[in-house]
């Protein structure tokens, strides 16, 4: 029989639909893959038995001839910020650890309605505030690939790194992600896979851990394409208890899949080409354009003047509004509690939040908590908020002359666990190509573009316009035909 675990979402979805195999084989197949990648520290909590047990249930409806869902069959990963009853849930902090959730994340019922499966709770940078996978509090995740001629761990991306490393290891076909600045598409280049951010609000945000609420945006990690439109239209839908998510009928993505681009035209932000971009990505960048006019399309240069100043103004919205949401935890109503003799009301916040935030939160909410005082506001929020404004009209003019963008995704490819742990300036720089799609709402997509002279996935960026996920994916598509990334890393967390 074929390895199960080579297999991604479609391929499991229809093999499991036409009897091929078993919806129970499959889990048990990606349980056993789970349990040998332990090295990879990709998972905080393993679902071995949830895994089994949608998967039975999807055997009997076969079996009885009842129609199956768009992802029946196939076992995911979950990342730990989205809420699943009766299991775990802390964002990957300790100020969370031991929570257990009464209620289920819209996102991931979703999932489950649709025929998933769960094999775990996949590790993240602590409340998704990391570009690396090293902030969580149960450790890093180490990516399954590594430099040529090297056994350094090399970094996952963030703050999806769980999720990117699960699925690029084939120990999960596909995985759930959230990108607030790039946290799917990131680590999606990092790892050789493909990942798309959504429109803002397509997504519920409903039962999923906030860090800031106007930017967070949940969306599919898988092996290619096809598999992120499968999984996106199972996730997606309204939700009226999510005042954000958008009232609007799914499309069906797989069935609009096409690779074909005449007619179309793809602009080229010329504010993109910024220094310190590796020249491997720049060429990549070049080889993009020339694989979109293969396949029928215009390229044409645009310019989004304001990009400079995007990074910018998202780190200080971001933490502004992780300042505010992660005021909830006090140590009051669930999650750590740490109360010292003798202490006071505001002696057991202060002592709850130092003992269970970690550094990286704890700057961002000092950062936010500055920027929303008195004294600051109207000369950091408000000038931020006045930047996205102009960040989002300048996508709005560039789309007057184009249909969807081409960009890298990051500006270097994956770097040593720990190199960049003492200058975090240059590792929010991370996401530079990554945050003016979010801070502008837009569906945007991370594809697999080749390996770079260290053998290390490089990835190709698509941004669209509002509600056009398809554009963006048919787009990402045409280049994954022409890149036909076969590569895989080797297995050396199984040595």
């Amino acid at each position: 029989m074929t390895d199960l675990t080579e297999l991604g979402v479609k391929a499991i979805r229809d093999g499991v639909a036409a009897g091929d195999f078993t919806a129970r084989e499959v889990a048990e197949a990606f349980n056993a893959a789970v349990d040998a990648a332990a090295a990879l520290n990709a998972f905080i909590v393993t679902t071995p038995d949830h895994a089994l047990a949608a998967a039975d249930a999807i055997d009997a409806r076969r079996a009885a001839g009842e129609p199956l869902g768009k992802m029946a069959g196939v076992p995911i990963g979950m990342k730990d910020l989205f809420a699943t009853r009766g299991v775990q849930t802390t964002a990957a902090s300790h100020i969370l650890e031991g929570f257990v959730p009464e209620y289920e994340s819209t996102v991931s019922q979703n999932l489950w309605n649709a025929g998933a499966g769960m094999l775990g709770k996949l590790n993240l940078d602590q409340f998704a505030m990391g570009s690396s996978n090293e902030t969580s509090y149960f450790g890093n995740v180490s990516s399954p690939w590594q430099k040529a001629g090297s056994n350094a761990a090399m970094s996952p991306g963030g703050s999806s790194g769980g999720s990117s490393a699960a699925v690029a290891a084939r120990i999960a076909p596909a995985a759930t992600g959230t990108d607030t600045g790039g946290s799917i598409r990131q680590p999606a280049a990092f790892t050789g896979i493909s990942g798309i951010k959504p429109t803002y609000g397509r997504c519920s945000r409903w039962g999923v851990v906030a860090f800031a609420s106007s930017l967070d945006q949940a969306g599919p990690m898988a092996r290619d394409v096809t598999d992120c439109a499968i999984m996106l239209e199972a996730m997606a839908g309204f939700d009226p208890k999510d005042a954000t998510s958008l009232d609007l009928p799914v499309p069906e993505w797989e069935a609009g899949l096409d690779p074909d681009l005449k007619g179309k035209r793809v602009g080229i932000p010329r504010e993109y080409r910024q220094d310190g971009t590796d020249d491997e990505i720049i060429a990549s960048w070049e080889q993009g354009k020339a694989w979109l006019r293969d396949a029928g399309a215009e390229i044409v240069d645009i310019s989004l003047p304001h990009t400079k100043y995007a990074l910018p103004a998202y780190y200080i919205i971001a933490p502004a509004e992780a300042s505010s949401n992660l005021a909830r935890y006090d140590g009051v109503r669930y999650g750590l509690r740490e109360l010292p003799e003798g202490a006071g009301l505001q002696d057991m916040y202060a002592a709850t939040r130092a003992a269970g935030f970690g550094d990286e939160v704890k700057r961002r909410v000092l950062i936010g908590t500055y920027v929303l005082s008195a004294g600051f506001y109207d000369a950091y929020y408000t000038q931020a908020q006045k930047v996205r404004a102009l960040v989002a009209q300048d996508f709005a003019r560039a789309f007057e002359q184009c249909d969807v963008i081409l960009a890298p995704t990051t500006p270097t490819a994956s770097f040593p666990l720990g190199s960049l742990n003492e200058d975090p300036l240059t590792m929010y720089l991370n996401d530079v190509f990554a945050v003016p799609a979010s801070l502008a709402g837009l569906p945007a997509m991370s594809v697999p573009a080749g390996l770079n002279r260290d053998g290390l996935p490089l990835g190709l960026q698509v941004i669209g316009r509002p509600f056009d996920e398809q554009s963006v994916l048919n787009a990402s598509l045409a280049i994954e035909q022409r890149v036909g990334f076969a590569a895989k890393p080797d297995r050396w967390w199984q040595s």
